[in-house]
């Protein structure tokens, strides 16, 4: 097949169904979920039987993918598409973190689910991720002055991001964290200006240093009362009779969730930060998933071949989930770990790629928030299994288990197969999406579009 030939027989491809390259990776991915979500189920198949963890993932993976397939046919510029991915999620969004705030399921210590049916849970934290991808990309395509982004959408974002995350600050510090990189990511692509990113990204330092600093004495006052409770029923009684400590209960757990567990990250922080010697230790119930996903690593050392066969699966506390990353590199060692991670960042450079080629700068945010989100995630995921950064929970995207998770990683990828279609289709005259803006004010020109031929390819 002639140059031309596979050049045509691309564009007909993307036209129809979006960038294969996207495609390519999410098969990809796919695949390595169903192999490696399995292998690293042990602990669930003691509990729930040889096929069920396995059932459970591909039901997720099914409707996941039925999601990309009917989203990559939508064209993402009509008005109904829209008004459901940017207002509609962003009420769905705020109401589902408020209520857990208040009332979820408290999981790993913190409030992190609601209860939609009985078995079915729902994680609003990652249901912020795509929505406060959304909800930039209508703010920035709506606030582009001179090819920059105006003073009024700068601080429209920065109490978006503050919103989401105090809403977000019980499920997790990283969860937070990943919001600011997301945004700082769409920034750049929106065409602000460094000395406003660097604004931006200073007041959310000082606004999580003051946040921090205030729960961190609210905790240690907390404390003190509590100790100082303990004391009194340990040493008083009523007619001489002492009054012994009292069991603690069920309802113990759920109000460590209404925690803020600032103690939680500076111990996190201060055993990160002195793991250098974690080969020193013994393992404790405090240091077992630091210790179990090391030695899972250095098991696979450079290269291997070994599917199914980890060692410390059955040892290490959520391997199917937060380290499975660590069942990987045990499995195919660190080559396999690269690609893995190669497979990640191809996407944020496939991303890249689209964003150049389209004229207006609606798509090309929703294009480089949703890679964004994907990637920074993967690598939050990695850092902490390999201890780059703190212990803290964080899936892999559309590897680790997780129902909410799978669904919302498979939505970004049919946002950006949606937008990688209409591209593709610019100046087809069955389809002139791109030239049409829908709706009032979001037809702003794309700041760093780069019309060099062939450069979509």
């Amino acid at each position: 097949m002639s140059p031309s030939e596979k050049t045509n027989r691309y564009t007909e491809i993307s036209q129809k169904y979006g960038d294969p390259w996207i495609w390519g990776i999410y098969i990809m991915l796919l695949i390595i979920s169903i192999v490696e979500s399995y292998s690293a189920s042990s602990r669930e198949i003691a509990a729930q039987g040889i096929y069920m963890p396995i059932i459970k993932q591909c039901i997720f993976l099914g409707l996941g993918a039925a999601c990309v397939i009917g989203l990559q046919r939508v064209d993402y510029n009509r008005q109904a598409f829209l008004y459901a991915m940017i207002p509609g999620l962003a009420v769905v969004t705020v109401f589902s973190l408020v209520y857990v705030m208040f009332f979820g399921e408290v999981i790993n210590g913190a409030r992190r689910a609601m209860t939609i049916v009985p078995g079915v849970t729902l994680q609003p934290a990652e249901l912020a991720k795509l929505s406060i991808v959304t909800i930039l990309s209508y703010i920035f395509a709506k606030s582009q002055k001179n090819q920059d982004i105006s003073t009024n959408g700068l601080v429209a974002a920065a109490l978006v991001v503050a919103l989401y995350g105090g809403l977000m600050i019980r499920s997790g510090l990283t969860n937070t964290l990943l919001l600011i990189a997301i945004s700082g990511s769409m920034l750049l692509i929106g065409g602000a200006r460094f000395k406003k990113i660097g604004i931006l990204m200073a007041f959310f330092l000082v606004m999580f240093g003051f946040f921090f600093i205030i729960k961190s004495n609210n905790d240690k006052k907390e404390e003190i009362f509590k100790d100082t409770q303990k004391e009194i029923m340990a040493t008083t009684g009523v007619g001489g009779v002492v009054v012994e400590e009292l069991p603690s209960s069920g309802s113990d757990s759920r109000k460590e969730g209404d925690r803020l567990r600032s103690g939680t990250w500076k111990n996190r922080v201060r055993e990160w930060w002195n793991s250098d010697s974690l080969v020193y230790r013994p393992i404790t119930a405090k240091n077992q998933q630091e210790m179990f996903s090391r030695m899972a690593q250095a098991n696979g050392g450079i290269a291997r071949f070994g599917v199914g066969k980890s060692r410390e699966c059955s040892r290490l506390p959520l391997a199917f989930s937060d380290y499975i990353y660590s069942i990987i590199v045990e499995e195919w060692g660190f080559v396999g770990g690269i690609f893995v991670m190669l497979l990640y960042l191809s996407l944020l450079g496939r991303a890249a790629m689209i964003v150049r080629r389209s004229k207006r700068v609606l798509p090309s945010l929703l294009v480089i928030g949703m890679a964004s989100f994907i990637t920074f995630q993967a690598l939050f995921h990695m850092a902490i299994n390999v201890g780059v950064f703190p212990v803290s929970g964080q899936p892999l995207p559309l590897i680790s288990k997780g129902g909410t998770s799978i669904l919302v990683i498979s939505v970004a990828f049919g946002v950006m197969l949606s937008v990688s279609r209409t591209i593709a289709n610019y100046g087809n005259k069955k389809n002139k999406a791109e030239e049409t803006p829908i709706i009032e004010g979001l037809d702003a020109e794309n700041p760093t579009e780069i019309p060099v031929r062939n450069v979509w390819k």
